[in-house]
């Protein structure tokens, strides 16, 4: 017979442990792709270095015994892929983006030579995404910071996703808005405030009717996502569409934002 007192410390185990293991929601990406000889034959045991161009970060991974190779848990952004092995050419794939929730594959053709040698592929093929069969919209770095906005909410970018269409008070400025307005768009075909929105892969959702706790600034978002059919497991509290932000990273170089505001009553429309 199992007291009121071992039930509790089960069900707060259980609980505990769920806060570690329920992490499935990021906004990451995904690389991977197969290392072959011009035979077609797998190349085991090639090195294969991935290089952010942003910070000049390395991640390196040895091919298997199929040439299979794979980075996860990879952030948005630019990137090369190298892979060398004794006896090969050096094969580069230039630079290229990374988005949000991204899987792309990246297969590398090696040829016999010396590793001083290169092939570098500049012209590839777009990158596909074939490990999933979710639908979504990336709306990128440029358009989320240079787009006008009413009252810089960047929320309002949602409706550029073809699947998004702004209810009530949300498409303009927050300011003096009720909060319902403030996810209160239709993704996918369902109801407004049925979505879910998620900041680097934390949900900013209260269980009060489902409404944003906050507004990110337009300038700390480098790009995101409106995901809104045939999403993952790792998915849930919605019924409409994942709208999935992630927020700026350091880089190499310097970088900063300057505003100026012209109040010029000759420049104003007339009535």
């Amino acid at each position: 017979m199992i007291s009121n007192r071992h039930r509790f410390l089960i069900l707060a185990t259980v609980v505990f442990l769920g806060c570690f293991t329920a992490r499935g929601q990021s906004t990451f990406g995904s690389i991977s792709g197969t290392v072959k000889d011009t035979s077609g034959a797998a190349v085991p045991g090639a090195q294969v270095t991935l290089t952010s161009t942003a910070t000049g970060a390395k991640q390196t991974f040895n091919t298997d015994q199929n040439g299979l190779y794979s980075f996860v848990n990879v952030s948005p952004g630019e990137y090369t892929v190298d892979v060398d092995k004794t006896g090969f050419k050096r094969f580069r794939r230039a630079s290229f983006d990374l988005q949000v929730q991204q899987s792309v594959r990246i297969d590398a053709t090696m040829e016999v030579g010396s590793d001083t040698q290169t092939v570098e592929v500049t012209a590839a093929a777009p990158l596909l995404q074939t490990d999933n069969a979710s639908l979504g919209q990336v709306i990128d770095e440029r358009k989320t910071n240079e787009t006008p906005l009413n009252g810089r909410n960047v929320f309002n970018l949602i409706t550029l996703s073809p699947a998004a269409i702004a209810q009530g008070g949300a498409g303009g400025s927050q300011v003096g808005q009720n909060p319902f307005s403030w996810g209160n768009y239709q993704v996918g075909g369902s109801f407004g405030n049925e979505s879910a929105e998620y900041i680097d892969g934390q949900p900013v959702n209260i269980g009060y009717i489902n409404l944003p706790i906050l507004i990110p600034d337009q300038d700390a978002i480098s790009e995101f996502k409106v995901q809104y059919n045939n999403l993952g497991p790792e998915w849930g509290r919605f019924s409409g569409g994942i709208v999935n932000l992630s927020t700026k990273g350091g880089t190499n170089t310097f970088h900063g934002v300057a505003y100026e505001y012209l109040r010029n009553k000759v420049l104003n429309s007339t009535p």
